[in-house]
């Protein structure tokens, strides 16, 4: 059984997620490809669950393939969806900027192409459903504010340096504490939204810098290994902010060793890709983006948030 978080004020469903799609209804044989850009962080897992869980619903065939964080990788299913013919693309990029080629390609093929969570550079795409990172990152710069009571040193861990929501948290967290003049952000770092990585760049940034108050992880993999890394100091010497609202990182909030973690609503972002992809192959009129949704978790209202 796989494991996700529901968020209350997501109005998300928890349809059991399958491979394979349920026939008699009006999609008749459409097939619309997804390639996620790794199903190892539990962030993307929840939105392939539910992308999976909307086309079951819908009776449509998903194709769903993993890039593994490997852009050229991504390129290749991108290209061989294009091939294939397949109705309607999903794409959750890897590197916005790298995989407008490939989008180009399908889109002049005459097939649409969904951007989900992450927004594409240099192509254009029919439609981008994601969160608003931008105003994610301040609102995870205040909240870490308010943690470190308005003053000491921070470090920021950073994603995947091509991905567009590592930029945009980064810059949304680089707005917000902004406001915060005596808070000192004395360390940048990538830890390529892993939880390993997280856990080593921040045991290096605590040799470098003792005095660390607070931390905020462009996702809740990083912040999870952020805390592993501070060990006991962990909600108590050192606030952690993360982002994603993943099962693990909302369990973290709960336990205290988590500040609070700006939660997204993955399933979501899965289903109304989905949702919309079909109706873009079927050649109806879809909004040009979509907004998902975000919410501040603290250790105050995780009773709105709960994991089986």
């Amino acid at each position: 059984m796989r494991v996700f978080a529901i968020l209350i004020f997501g109005g998300v469903f928890g349809l059991t997620a399958c491979d394979s799609p349920m026939g008699g209804t009006t999609s008749g044989d459409l097939t619309i490809g997804i390639s996620v850009s790794t199903l190892s962080n539990p962030y993307f897992a929840q939105f392939r669950d539910g992308a999976e869980a909307a086309a079951q619903l819908a009776g449509v065939k998903l194709t769903v393939t993993d890039a593994h964080n490997d852009n050229s990788r991504q390129a290749g299913q991108i290209q061989n969806f294009t091939k294939k013919g397949v109705k309607a693309i999903i794409l959750n990029p890897v590197d916005s900027d790298a995989i407008a080629p490939a989008v180009k390609a399908a889109r002049q093929a005459g097939i649409p192409v969904i951007a989900a969570d992450r927004s594409v550079n240099g192509a254009e795409v029919t439609q981008t459903v994601t969160s608003d990172n931008v105003d994610g990152g301040r609102l995870g710069a205040r909240e870490l504010a308010r943690q470190v009571g308005g003053k000491g040193q921070v470090v920021v861990l950073q994603g995947v340096a091509g991905a567009s929501a590592s930029r945009d948290r980064d810059r949304g967290f680089t707005q917000g504490i902004a406001a915060f003049p005596k808070i000192k952000v004395v360390a940048r770092r990538s830890a390529d939204f892993d939880r390993a990585e997280g856990r080593a760049v921040m045991a290096d940034l605590m040799r470098r810098h003792p005095g660390i108050a607070g931390v905020f992880a462009s996702n809740d993999e990083m912040a999870l290994g952020a805390i592993q890394a501070l060990g006991a100091r962990a909600g108590r010497q050192v606030k952690v902010v993360g982002f994603d609202g993943t099962p693990d990182g909302i369990k973290a909030v709960r336990a205290g060793t988590m500040a609070a973690t700006v939660a997204q609503q993955p399933r979501r972002i899965g289903s109304r890709a989905v949702d919309d992809a079909i109706k873009a192959a079927k050649g109806q009129t879809i909004p040009k983006s979509v907004a998902v949704p975000i919410k501040l978790a603290t250790k105050s209202n995780a009773h709105e948030f709960w994991t089986f």
